[in-house]
């Protein structure tokens, strides 16, 4: 029974007033639905959730006035006029059997725009713009306006509302002394500190009644300098518990933070330790959070006693129906989260559209369809990499007969390449998944098969996704016996030597160092390891949960210089969001990265470059293993033949661009394309 393998994820959870089905939150994600102001599109996104089992929703940020808001014209609910297409959402919400909260989000000086405010006028190092400081008028307006939008939610339909008091956001600044400088009430001592959080709480649950739920979302662990103690985020959470919270969620460190939270690289259920920790010393439900992404790890979190419920965000992006599924005991075909931020995070902090690259209809549920065919078709889809893989499996759902060829013996593709980089492990889970649903969908699999021009005419379409080949680099010398392509080095067909040069820094040359530098376990895999590697402490022992003597990676396995030919910073085109990590986990492990370099060539004791136009500065990098990873070329051989004999297959993926291991745009590709075949 599916009911015994998750008996604690699945059982109801009794606030008095209301009963939440089950005891899986939907964290707050912002996703850029809010500012289309489409609203039933948003509605649609969130119904679905609503409609695959999750038992309480909470919204995106939602400013309470606009110097409140993520940036100027962001989404909020601080007028009466906001109120009904909130109500669209809500109604749809609950027809579809869901409740959902509003997330009222005030970001201080994380605001990216010129009226953002603050306790004190300390400007953030994420953005460039210096907050003004509030003054008692206008920290009573703040409070006052956070009250009414709560109210306000109240009205539009919402079931909650989740005051947003953590991440480094307006509530988290007063609480810490690295950014409230002030010496009047709203200053000083902690109780004075703290003083801005419970006035908003008491307020709030006075303008909202005793029958409503609120949510504070308390930072447990600020991972910044001069952050709170573990004895002030107890005495805090007495206080909100005391001001009215019916629950309280707990969050992982300030977006300023210079240690990761959620990235694929930090171990699952990563902090739930921390949460655990105030388990006892509050009588509400405590929720924890922060790389939680299978019911298994959210089970065990539960059956362990870390906390009384588990919010999970991304995974609702990769998978609406992922309680559902978990509850009829179909866990294997949750599309799992692998906590990329490629589409979800680096979207949203570009300023577009939240997706997901397992999942790319996460929030475009209203224009990609994947309706049933009136007229089955034979499709063979050549290739089983990441675009290939996408656009069977929606083929195959939407009633196709669809025959999926594949050279080698595995699926997978360039994924196969992702997982064996030390902090990409979810992408086994990825792989696994993919195996799994070919099954359930009934795809012709045929493994070690290279179709031919007239085995594929046979065919009522074509889809070619025969992915990348390397590209040359021709570096004289190259031929030389210790210079290896990547895939030789991932696939452990070459063992590198103890000083290695990776030829080129895009993705594939980050993924490679990684690899190079790491031996034994991965980090990702021994939270132990990963805390000492980023100086994550204890906070009962030191505030904020930094340890004093900072990172402490493991030595280096080998000795690695990262060269690229662009004379730009190393990693400048890595994931928005990500990209500061994987350049920071190099420089612990004493990476050389050198740019605006040209290669003269391989020699015995390694690889000649020198610099610009002039050839300036000739110099020999030392080396025993040269890898070469300068990019990548479209394979189109058999896409040409098809064309050279009047047949016109679809391209995606690499064989249409080589864009890095670009998975998000294949498997968006070939989604899309099989959804209007």
């Amino acid at each position: 029974m599916a009911e015994t393998r998750y008996p604690h994820l699945l059982a109801p959870l009794d606030l008095g007033f209301v009963t939440l089905r089950n005891r899986v939150l939907m964290g707050s994600m912002h996703t850029g639905l809010e500012e289309t102001r489409d609203w039933a599109r948003m509605g649609r996104f969130y119904a679905d959730r609503a409609a695959g089992g999750v038992g309480l929703i909470v919204t995106g940020g939602m400013a309470p006035n606009s110097e409140g808001g993520v940036y100027p014209g962001a989404a909020g609910l601080y007028t009466d006029a906001d109120i009904a297409g909130h109500r669209i959402v809500t109604d749809a919400v609950h027809d579809a059997g869901g409740l959902i909260a509003m997330q009222v989000l005030h970001t201080g000086r994380y605001g990216y725009g010129p009226d953002c405010v603050a306790p004190s006028p300390v400007k953030s190092p994420i953005s460039p713009f210096a907050p003004r400081e509030l003054d008692e008028e206008g920290i009573e307006k703040q409070i006052a306006d956070m009250v009414r939008s709560a109210q306000r939610a109240r009205e539009a339909g919402y079931d909650g509302v989740e005051v947003m008091g953590s991440e480094g956001y307006l509530i988290n600044q007063f609480l810490v002394r690295h950014t409230n400088r002030r010496t009047d009430r709203w200053g000083g001592s902690y109780e004075n500190r703290m003083r801005f959080a419970l006035e908003v709480m008491r307020r709030t649950r006075a303008a909202v009644g005793p029958d409503f739920i609120i949510i504070y979302r308390l930072s447990i662990l600020d991972l910044v300098p001069e952050g709170s103690s573990f004895a002030e985020v107890v005495q805090l959470a007495r206080g909100i518990e005391a001001a009215g919270a019916t629950i309280i969620n707990t969050g992982i460190g300030w977006h300023e933070a210079r240690v990761p939270t959620i990235a694929t690289s930090v171990p699952r259920a990563g902090f739930a330790w921390v949460t655990k920790k105030l388990m006892g010393h509050v009588s509400v439900p405590v929720i924890t959070s922060n790389r939680i992404n299978t019911p298994e790890v959210a089970e065990r979190l539960l059956a362990e006693g870390c906390a009384d419920m588990v919010s999970m965000a991304r995974p609702f992006l990769a998978d609406a129906d992922f309680v559902a599924k978990a509850a009829d005991g179909r866990a294997e075909e949750i599309a799992p989260c692998i906590a990329c931020n490629q589409a979800c995070l680096d979207h949203t902090f570009s300023g577009r559209m939240t997706s997901c690259l397992v999942n790319p209809r996460a929030c475009h549920e209203t224009e990609l369809e994947y309706t049933a065919t009136d007229t089955p078709r034979r499709i063979a889809v050549v290739g089983a990499g990441a675009g290939g893989l996408s656009a069977a499996l929606v083929l195959a759902e939407r009633g196709h007969a669809v025959t999926l060829f594949e050279k080698s013996g595995e699926i997978g593709g360039q994924l196969n390449l992702a997982r064996r980089i030390p902090g990409k492990e979810e992408f086994h889970g990825l792989v696994d998944w993919y195996q799994t649903m070919l099954i359930r969908r009934n795809v012709d699999l045929r493994l070690r098969h290279a179709p031919g021009v007239e085995e594929l005419s046979k065919f009522d379409e074509v889809i070619v996704a025969t992915g990348v080949r390397p590209r040359d680099p021709q570096i004289p010398g190259q031929d030389a016996p210790h210079v290896a392509s990547y895939a030789d080095v991932l696939r452990g067909r070459v063992r590198p030597g103890p000083r290695v040069a990776v030829v080129g820094a895009g993705g594939i040359g980050f993924d490679v160092a990684e690899f190079l530098v790491h031996e034994g376990e991965s980090p990702t895999e021994s939270p132990a390891l990963w805390q000492r590697e980023w100086g994550v402490a204890d906070p009962e022992e030191h505030r904020g949960g930094l340890a004093p003597e900072g990172p402490r990676p493991e030595a280096p396995a080998r000795a690695v210089t990262l060269l690229q030919r662009k004379a730009e910073k190393l990693g400048k085109r890595l994931g928005k969001t990500t990209g500061w990590i994987h350049r920071a986990g190099l420089q612990m492990k004493q990476v050389e990265m050198i740019g605006g370099v040209t290669y003269e060539g391989v020699e015995e004791g390694g690889l000649r470059i020198s610099f610009g136009e002039e050839r300036r500065d000739p110099r020999l990098i030392e080396a025993d293993t040269i890898v070469l990873c300068a990019g990548q070329e479209p394979e189109r051989s058999l896409a040409d033949a098809l064309i050279a004999a009047g047949i016109t297959p679809h391209v995606i993926g690499g064989a249409d661009v080589a864009s890095e291991l670009d998975a998000k745009r294949a498997i968006d590709q070939g989604a899309r394309l099989a959804a209007r075949l």
